[in-house]
């Protein structure tokens, strides 16, 4: 990796950040953050939305409490796919434009006990659908008319996932696996990372080099704001920045899948990789023991790290550009 800023490499760096796993009555298990008690019980969904170039701007994107980015195919540039997620989705206005799903986000959508949203896929996912923890709700959304071909026109509400749940008689129930109630430990209080390793841009653009993703740290909001294809991105419906209290990413190898560019992240097992929050970074590994279980954040001594309460972006960097990171 390419760094103009000494990264803070020191055993226990993020030990400050260490909580035991206590889930706080009304709160978010996505963000840590405090929401309606209706909604505590409710199991979220994850919305698959296209990220190419025609597909902006935009809708409601900037809602959601998570956003993975990934490659969706070693083909078009290595152009990357959103898989955002909402605890708070019956409330979503127009939201997309929703694309096909890939292997991937149906093993990493089953860690939130989210249900997948998303239209369609390669026959790759026939396999991954069928299995016990896989819920999802494919195609048949709405269609606004936008002046875009086909594939880009298809979007959803929260009104309209309400009776496709009905429909489907899929459960909106939350149901926590049983290594704990919450994804994420989170802090009691907002808190600064113990490194010497300052980010004020994180720079994707030679990773994801279609779209050319940056994150760019907000002094003001003490946030990463997410910018691509050389913009800010500001969310049609209302002009809301997305921006995210935390960063992680994930140096995550591949395989292949054909000479399409279909291919899937090998999510399960370990790695390496960062964790950025309130301007600073400290490196991290990963691990995910198996196709249903969470994927799990640990310091250089190997104590899981604690996030702070906010939205959080993931990106899973393929390992065979992961030295084309740069932070500045």
């Amino acid at each position: 990796m390419r760094l103009k800023k000494v990264l803070g490499l020191a055993t226990g760096a993020i030990s400050a950040l260490m909580l035991s796993t206590t889930v706080y009555a009304g709160t978010s298990e996505l963000t840590g953050l405090e929401i309606s008690d209706a909604i505590v019980a409710q199991r979220p969904v994850a919305i698959m939305v296209d990220n190419e170039k025609k597909a902006l701007a935009h809708y409601g994107t900037a809602e959601a409490d998570i956003v993975y980015e990934m490659m969706n195919s070693t083909a078009n540039g290595r152009v990357t796919r959103l898989m955002c997620l909402y605890k708070d989705w019956a409330n979503l206005q127009q939201t997309g434009s929703i694309r096909s799903t890939r292997t991937t986000n149906v093993m990493l959508a089953d860690e939130y006990n989210a249900v997948l949203i998303h239209d369609g896929g390669p026959f790759y996912i026939k396999s991954y659908l069928a299995q016990p923890y896989a819920a999802h709700i494919s195609g048949g959304f709405t269609r606004v008319k936008n002046g875009k071909p086909t594939e880009f026109t298809e979007y959803v509400f929260g009104q309209e996932l309400v009776n496709r749940f009905a429909k489907s008689k899929i459960s909106t129930t939350y149901t926590y696996g049983p290594e704990r109630p919450s994804h994420f430990v989170f802090t009691a209080a907002d808190t600064d990372l113990v490194s010497e390793a300052v980010v004020n841009v994180v720079d994707l653009s030679n990773i994801f080099v279609h779209n050319k993703s940056q994150l760019l740290f907000n002094q003001g909001t003490r946030t990463y704001d997410y910018y691509e294809y050389g913009s800010q991105h500001l969310d049609a419906e209302d002009a809301q920045p997305l921006t995210f209290k935390n960063v992680i990413l994930q140096n995550t190898s591949f395989t292949s899948l054909d000479k399409n560019g279909y291919m899937t992240y090998n999510v399960v097992g370990s790695g390496s990789g960062y964790y950025l929050t309130n301007g600073k970074a400290v490196p991290i590994t990963w691990s995910k023991a198996s196709e249903t279980g969470m994927t799990h954040y640990f310091d250089a001594a190997g104590n899981e790290i604690a996030i702070n309460r906010g939205k959080t972006y993931i990106g899973l960097v393929p390992s065979d550009t992961w030295n084309k990171l740069v932070f500045n």
